[in-house]
């Protein structure tokens, strides 16, 4: 433990080498050679996907909202098996971006192929990271907004067979997410969940401006 006023290193961070652990079709874990702060000299493990390609952006996420004539929005959510955490979990629709596709053209593509709707985008998010102490990767959040009103959205046809589309309303979007979880053995993406507490915080108090006291 370094001493209180012992002045702090300045060497700059950087990876040294990256060596290939071991390899799969989708995922290969990797041996990542580093200089920390203090300029020492360290190991660490990393995931990261094979199939980036030239972009800095492994795939999207899609927050879909349905709007419907005399109906409250609704949140397009997908639930699916995933292998790794052994359940269902409750997502956004995601995908990876194809080679020369942009995030707006992968998130409308992935968005019919996982819910059956085709919808606009309305926003596209910066690229963030997902899980930057295990994996390199990477996604951008688009926004897109469906017309429930148009007729290729009144019975939309999925083409992916293990997915479930899951319609939640904005206004009361985490309650109806612990409702959820109370009924079925699902796991809720950190993504879906921090945004339905962040819709709460903001749907409390709107309109109130904090009053200090004299």
């Amino acid at each position: 433990m370094s001493n209180v006023g012992e002045q702090k290193a300045t060497t700059v961070p950087h990876v040294i080498k990256e060596e290939v652990i071991a390899a799969g079709k989708w995922v290969k874990l990797e041996k990542t050679t580093y200089v920390d702060p203090s300029g020492s000299t360290r190991i660490w493990e990393t995931a990261k996907r094979t199939t980036r390609a030239t972009s800095n952006c492994d795939g999207v996420g899609i927050f879909a909202l349905l709007k419907k004539t005399l109906h409250k929005d609704s949140v397009v959510l997908v639930k699916q098996f995933r292998p790794p955490m052994g359940c269902y979990t409750l997502e956004f629709p995601a995908g990876l971006i194809d080679e020369n596709e942009s995030a707006a053209a992968a998130a409308l593509r992935e968005l019919k192929e996982e819910t059956g709707y085709q919808g606009e985008v309305v926003a596209v998010a910066p690229v963030t990271c997902l899980d930057p102490g295990l994996s390199n990767c990477t996604t951008a959040i688009v926004m897109v907004n469906i017309n429930g009103d148009d007729p290729q959205n009144i019975h939309p046809t999925q083409q992916l067979e293990f997915v479930d589309v899951v319609l939640l309303p904005l206004n009361d979007f985490q309650n109806k997410i612990d409702d959820f979880m109370k009924k079925e053995n699902i796991v809720v993406d950190s993504k879906v969940y921090i945004y339905a507490m962040g819709m709460a915080q903001a749907l409390s108090k709107p309109n109130e401006l904090p009053v200090l006291k004299q």
